[in-house]
């Protein structure tokens, strides 16, 4: 098999337990491969430290699969390590509407593999594991019982692997638009059209951590996107909910989703969100509650400055349009923005609008997004509530 090495000092990360090889690490390839092969990993001193598929098109060069040297790269080890992240989910409750596969965070790099009860939707976002993407629909089908899968390799990363972009039905046609339920609350999901698989399920715990706070509340959804936090608050009694999203498919979604619900303490409209807090805001309008989901402000650490001075915005506003002894629920879904820059943003908005900020939680994504310490991209997802005084 052929063998990477590794420059002198450059494997503490890896033999720590991090899946991936960049091209500045590697000093020299003994053997010859096509991409998407499976290759060896070694150090400086010839120690094997892994095995996994190569692709020397992408700056993350080779992405480990087992640390054990005498374990085949087959169809049955995919099996067996998809039935393990299916017995882990299962074990801690998340069994009908969950994430099954995480990727790193479940030995299986680049692959997201979500479930809506019956329906399936995989991403296969490198060469190396799209090269398996057959086998792994026929697992999934088994595992699940099931020939509503879906692949939603619509996302621009594949670019970077040399691979196209692709949507489409993996096994027979079905009805991409359905309704899913969760927590004694109904959803429209679209897994064809909706962004990244149709729904967000890491938010989940998050949602439900509203329920102590919203009873009676006038509650504003700021990038409400299609609406789940909103559904929350008024499932656990919010007087008066108003959401707002950029998107007029959004809001659209919004709409339809509190009416399958019968919520009619809600609307939502669309507007562009950080001109509208800030114009609320200077009409010193406040609610009991301000949630903040914005979208990735930032894909990669070149644009963190840009990025915090927008987190610092978005939640100044947020702050400012809290009551006294009201709640800000503010979250960052990227993954270059760690926690502790994602407290100071919002510490450094407080201050600027004179308020003093009480933690109720501090949040990472939906334990069905598990995190791997030492991977430190797979936690990406903060969620702050905060009591606003």
């Amino acid at each position: 098999m052929t063998k990477i090495i590794l420059q002198p000092k450059k494997h503490g990360r890896i033999s720590g337990g991090h899946p991936w090889v960049y091209a500045n690490e590697i000093a020299t390839t003994i053997g010859e491969y096509n991409n998407g092969d499976i290759v060896e990993v070694y150090d400086a001193h010839q120690h094997f430290l892994g095995k996994g598929y190569i692709n020397n098109k992408s700056q993350i060069v080779v992405r480990i699969l087992t640390r054990n040297k005498e374990e085949v790269i087959d169809k049955d080890f995919f099996k067996r390590r998809i039935e393990r992240a299916w017995e882990y989910r299962k074990s801690i409750g998340y069994n009908k509407n969950c994430r099954v596969v995480f990727g790193e965070a479940d030995g299986l790099p680049a692959l997201v593999v979500d479930k809506f009860e019956d329906v399936i939707v995989i991403q296969t976002l490198a060469l190396g594991i799209e090269k398996w993407k057959n086998e792994i629909v026929e697992i999934l089908a088994e595992l699940f019982a099931t020939d509503k899968l879906y692949e939603r390799n619509d996302a621009a990363v594949r670019e970077l692997e040399g691979m196209a972009q692709q949507t489409g039905f993996l096994k027979k046609k079905f009805d991409s638009r359905f309704i899913m339920q969760q927590d004694g609350i109904q959803f429209w999901v679209d897994v064809a059209n909706g962004q990244k698989t149709g729904f967000f399920h890491d938010q989940r715990r998050n949602r439900l951590a509203l329920q102590p706070f919203v009873k009676n509340a006038s509650v504003l959804d700021a990038c409400s996107y299609t609406g789940s936090f909103s559904m929350y608050a008024a499932k656990f009694g919010a007087a008066d909910v108003e959401g707002m999203d950029i998107s007029a498919d959004a809001v659209e979604q919004c709409k339809a989703n509190a009416a399958l619900n019968n919520f009619k303490q809600c609307k939502f409209s669309m507007v562009n969100v950080f001109d509208e807090l800030k114009k609320r805001s200077a009409e010193k309008k406040q609610y009991d509650v301000v949630m903040l989901d914005p979208p990735a402000f930032t894909k990669s650490r070149k644009t963190l400055v840009a990025a915090l001075k927008g987190y610092k915005e978005i939640n100044l506003r947020g702050i400012q349009l809290v009551k006294p002894g009201g709640y800000l629920v503010s979250s960052s879904c990227s993954h270059f923005i760690y926690s502790e820059e994602f407290k100071q943003v919002i510490t450094d908005a407080a201050s600027d609008a004179k308020r003093i900020l009480r933690q109720v939680a501090f949040n990472a994504q939906s334990p069905d997004h598990p995190m791997i310490w030492n991977i430190p991209e797979t936690h990406y997802l903060k969620c702050a509530i905060l009591q606003v005084l």
